[in-house]
């Protein structure tokens, strides 16, 4: 597990609000969870797999955990650990964003993360 670089999926829209405001307070689930859910570099085609099938317009950031005072390793019902942000996630920590493209069957093909 890499500790320094965490991941956020989220759609465009949700992504173009988050940059007009300079935060990201979280999409509906996290809002309803009261906390930003992540997944780490090896967790992102299952998160992708089991809350986005069949959905377009989605964004990937790369975010550095480095610079997070709010965030947490959860453990989850299957035992994973997830890392979970009980704070807004300010844009100037966000070190890439790639566009997810939605395949034909509702996969995703995830994108190669630099």
């Amino acid at each position: 597990m890499d500790f320094k670089y965490i991941y956020k999926i989220c759609t465009k829209l949700e992504w173009e609000e988050a940059k007009l405001k300079g935060k990201f307070n979280g999409s509906k689930k996290d809002l309803e969870d009261g906390y930003i859910h992540f997944s780490d570099k090896e967790q992102i085609e299952d998160t992708l797999k089991k809350f986005f099938k069949n959905q377009k317009n989605l964004i990937l950031l790369k975010i550095n955990a480095l610079e997070l005072d709010h965030l947490i390793y959860e453990q989850s019902s299957e035992g994973n650990m997830f890392p979970h942000l009980y704070s807004s996630l300010k844009v100037s920590s966000i070190c890439n964003e790639y566009s997810i493209t939605l395949k034909k069957d509702g996969s995703h093909l995830i994108p190669t993360l630099i």
